[in-house]
């Protein structure tokens, strides 16, 4: 496929048109310093997804004749991706269950296994599904630096809330023993240990999924969130740094670049993504996550008492529409509100008929 360059109106990103494999020799050697990589995830199927508006198809084919297949086009471009990456660059290749094994393998041999630096786990809610098996909610994203010295900006995050602050905020030393201690000034009060910064960033990401009803969300089949991509790129890269990415599809990353003030080069076979990338670029926008800025406990507002009673109902309460609608369809199930201790009782009664029998047994003989 002859790969074509398309630079954009009032932005500094640039698309090409071609499979990744046959556009990146004609890239200029060390030139990216950061390369992230969204491939298709071995799933053996056509992935399509409507617009909200019902007005467009996006599709792009994930089939192979096998892993091997698939393996062969991982290693040819990341054979070529590290040619790219300057000498400080590093690369985030994001997969899931389906190939995280050859990923991981194919990386350790391109790159090195002593350059890899992270497993990141991006884990999200999803919506239940009915398999016999554990509801996959997480990705992986692997970072590997091209050599020793790499671009690492690190980022901080609140402590957690079992954490005792206090005692963070208090300086320590050490005694005579070696053990640590507090440090006390000669009148004996303990001394402040100054401002801290937080927690570093760990490698399990909780940044939530794009929902059907997001502003950035355009109907392309999986699309990532702008603001895994914004911080994959503040870790790895700075403003007027070149990003890439060789399987852009809807050009998710190259809108994270242009709201940072980094270059990028985005690499896609199909025409319709390159458009609608075109698209994003002309008006970039992300969905901020009130999730993000509030944290799940500001979630958290259940009725404690009105769990209390529905641990004694024979039922598995499921609280969709608000608590108020919530404690109307127990009222319902009791019959009035007035009923609930009688439910309360009723509840008792068969928990106690559900005991063994040798229980009882064992009461008598006692």
């Amino acid at each position: 496929m002859i790969a074509t360059s398309q630079p954009m109106l009032a932005t500094s990103a640039e698309l090409r048109h071609g499979d990744c494999r046959a556009v990146l020799p004609e890239l200029a050697a060390g030139s990216a310093r950061l390369v992230y990589m969204d491939p298709p995830f071995l799933t053996q199927s056509v992935q399509r997804l409507v617009t909200r508006d019902r007005a467009q198809q996006f599709e792009f084919s994930d089939l192979w004749s096998g892993q091997r297949h698939y393996a062969a086009f991982l290693h040819a471009c990341l054979t070529q991706l590290r040619r790219v990456l300057a000498p400080d660059g590093a690369l985030f290749l994001h997969c899931d269950r389906r190939a995280t094994h050859l990923a991981r393998a194919l990386l350790d041999q391109v790159f090195g296994a002593r350059n890899f630096r992270a497993e990141i786990i991006w884990q999200y809610r999803r919506w239940s599904n009915a398999q016999r098996a554990l509801l996959p909610a997480h990705q992986t994203i692997y970072h590997y630096s091209k050599s020793d010295r790499y671009v690492f900006h690190p980022m901080y995050v609140e402590y957690s809330p079992a954490t005792n602050v206090d005692q963070l905020l208090q300086r320590r030393t050490r005694d005579a023993h070696g053990k640590a201690v507090y440090a006390r000034d000669v009148e004996g009060r303990v001394l402040a240990a100054g401002a801290k910064r937080g927690v570093p960033l760990g490698d399990v990401w909780d940044i939530p999924y794009l929902n059907p009803k997001a502003k950035e969300r355009v109907g392309y089949p999986t699309q990532k969130p702008v603001l895994l991509l914004e911080r994959i790129l503040e870790l790895a890269s700075d403003r007027g740094d070149l990003v890439l990415d060789p399987c852009c599809g809807s050009g998710t990353t190259l809108v994270a670049a242009e709201l940072l003030g980094r270059r990028s080069i985005g690499i896609d076979r199909s025409k319709p993504a390159l458009a609608l990338a075109r698209k994003r670029l002309l008006q970039p926008m992300k969905s901020e996550s009130m999730l993000l800025e509030k944290g799940r406990e500001a979630y958290r507002v259940a009725d404690e008492r009105l769990l209390d009673e529905l641990g004694d109902l024979d039922v598995v309460p499921a609280a969709r529409g608000g608590i108020a609608r919530a404690r109307g369809r127990v009222a319902r199930a009791c019959g009035s509100r007035r009923e609930l201790p009688a439910a309360r009782a009723r509840g008792a009664r068969r928990s106690a008929s559900r005991q063994p029998a040798r229980a009882g047994t064992r009461r008598a003989a006692g």
